[in-house]
C-alpha cells in the first residue's frame, strides 16, 4: 500500500529526512526569550494509519535536551495530529509551503499557526510559529533548518 499523502500532498515528501537547525523565540518586541538547536526527522510510512511520523531532539546551550516523537493521520484533505502537547492539522499550500494550525494542550489557551517554507533547491527551510493567547500574538518562533 502506498502512503495516501503522495497523491494528496506530494510536496510534503520533499521534507523527508533529517533536518538540523536552530529555533529562536522572540516576544512582541523582538527580544530573544529562547534559543536552542534542533534535529527534526520527517518519516512517511508506506502502510498503517499514521501517514507521517516526526522525531525531534532539541538541545539548549546549558546541555538540557528534550526528545519527542509524534504521528499524524490523514482525515479528509488534511494531516491531523493529536499529541500530549498539541492537536490540530496541516495542509499543503503550494509546492514549497506547508501550513499548520495547532492548539496547545501544554499551554492553556494558547495556539499557533506555523508556516514552513522550503527553498527552491529543497535543501533548507524556514519555519515561523505565530503564537496567540487571549486573541493576541504574544511571541514568534523562528526556525532555520538544513537537510542533512
Amino acid at each position: 500500500m502506498s502512503n495516501p499523502l503522495k497523491k494528496l500532498m506530494p510536496a510534503i515528501y520533499k521534507h523527508q529526512g533529517i533536518w538540523h537547525g536552530e529555533y529562536q523565540t522572540v516576544d512582541q518586541n523582538g527580544t530573544l526569550i529562547d534559543q536552542h538547536q534542533s534535529r527534526v526527522e520527517c518519516i512517511f510510512p508506506e502502510s498503517g494509519k499514521n501517514v507521517y511520523i516526526q522525531r525531534n531532539r532539541f538541545t539548549w546551550p546549558d546541555k538540557r535536551e528534550i526528545e519527542m516523537s509524534f504521528s499524524g493521520e490523514l482525515q479528509g484533505n488534511r494531516l491531523y495530529w493529536n499529541t500530549d502537547a498539541f492537536h490540530g492539522y496541516g495542509w499543503q499550500a503550494s509546492d514549497h509551503i506547508f501550513l499548520l494550525e495547532l492548539q496547545r494542550k501544554d499551554v492553556p489557551g494558547a495556539s499557533f499557526t506555523e508556516v514552513i517554507v522550503l527553498d527552491q533547491m529543497e535543501k533548507t527551510r524556514a519555519r515561523t510559529w505565530h503564537w496567540f493567547k487571549d486573541g493576541k500574538c504574544y511571541q514568534r518562533t523562528l526556525c532555520n533548518e538544513f537537510l542533512v
